[in-house]
């Protein structure tokens, strides 16, 4: 008994000695680490900065907005950039507490954040008409945007958007849940990490899932150096304190007339030219419209659009759109 209460002893030291090395580690990693400034601008919309990104010249066409994803940074729509910009102006941004934008306390409704980025487009030069362009959360966040300023919106872009019927269909843990509280207690954990410098040394040595499949080498450079601190993990749980209350916001209005809707969604290979199941979610966002259309795209929720060949493709759609709105 002695020996196996030594033994444990010994174990507890050895692991407190390993955790320490690693803090250390990750300490000393992040004194040399280097931030790259953001490509775009800081504007101060009140009480702090959002990063907004803006290239394109401006005219009397339409101006692509570009509402990224949970806890994505403008770097990821790098390609939608690309193939936009010498046809029309595009405005990537950075929510509040995500890549560059300063942290905040305001509340994360999607009211909040609509409001935030109409700010944001008025103190940065920008003006109607817009393109909306949302990809996951972001899509509901631009159907509360189009509501509370119809009259500045002549077409809406779902890209494998997040659909207000998520949980229900999917059974996903309730807020209140063991599980959904497990989910924001880790992601609070990656945000400590982060901040001791801990996740860049890893990624550093072993690699991590957080870059873009497709996109350029010094983009993702650019992704992986936002995890030098923990600001965006804390950011994205701020959101995701109100998912739930995101996607019941986002259904009040399901009617937007005759606006253009165009949705991509990401589907297997396989199923190409097929209409499975798990795709019907997607396309009954062209049915809050009657110029609603859907597209597949051979892809997952992030390389429809990292990847060039399929940027193109969402790209050429917009272009298109804005033909007819000429008409």
């Amino acid at each position: 008994m002695k020996l196996f209460r030594r033994i444990i002893k010994w174990i507890g030291k050895f692991l407190g000695m390993v955790i320490v090395l690693i803090i250390l580690a990750g300490l000393i990693f992040r004194l040399f680490m280097h931030t790259e400034a953001p490509e775009g601008e800081l504007i101060n919309i009140g009480k702090f900065k959002l990063h907004i990104n803006s290239s394109g010249e401006k005219s009397n066409k339409p101006t692509v907005v570009i509402e990224g994803g949970a806890g994505l940074s403008t770097e990821f729509y790098h390609w939608l950039n690309q193939g936009l910009k010498d046809s029309l102006r595009v405005v990537r941004y950075d929510r509040a507490g995500l890549g560059y934008s300063d942290a905040c306390v305001t509340p994360r409704d999607p009211e909040t954040i609509a409001r935030e980025l109409h700010t944001l487009l008025e103190k940065s030069g920008e003006s109607p008409p817009y393109i909306m362009m949302g990809h996951s959360l972001g899509g509901p966040y631009i159907r509360v945007f189009t509501e509370l300023y119809p009259d500045e919106v002549v077409a809406m872009f779902f890209l494998d958007a997040t659909h207000h019927d998520h949980i229900e269909r999917y059974n996903a843990p309730k807020a209140s849940s063991f599980r959904f509280k497990g989910f924001m207690a880790f992601t609070g954990l990656q945000a400590t990490v982060a901040d001791m410098g801990i996740l860049s040394l890893f990624d550093r040595l072993v690699g991590t899932p957080y870059y873009g499949e497709g996109l350029p080498d010094e983009i993702n450079s650019r992704i992986k150096g936002l995890l030098n601190n923990g600001k965006s993990f804390r950011g994205y749980k701020q959101e995701m304190k109100h998912y739930y209350a995101t996607l019941k916001r986002s259904a009040q209005t399901d009617d937007f007339g005759s606006l253009p809707i165009r949705s991509f969604t990401a589907i297997r290979e396989h199923s190409e030219n097929e209409s499975p199941e798990e795709d019907k979610k997607y396309r009954e966002f062209e049915d809050l419209s009657t110029n609603g259309k859907h597209f597949g795209i051979v892809g997952n929720h992030v390389t429809i659009f990292s990847k060039k060949e399929n940027a193109n493709v969402i790209c050429k759609e917009v272009l298109r759109v804005v033909n007819t709105l000429k008409d």
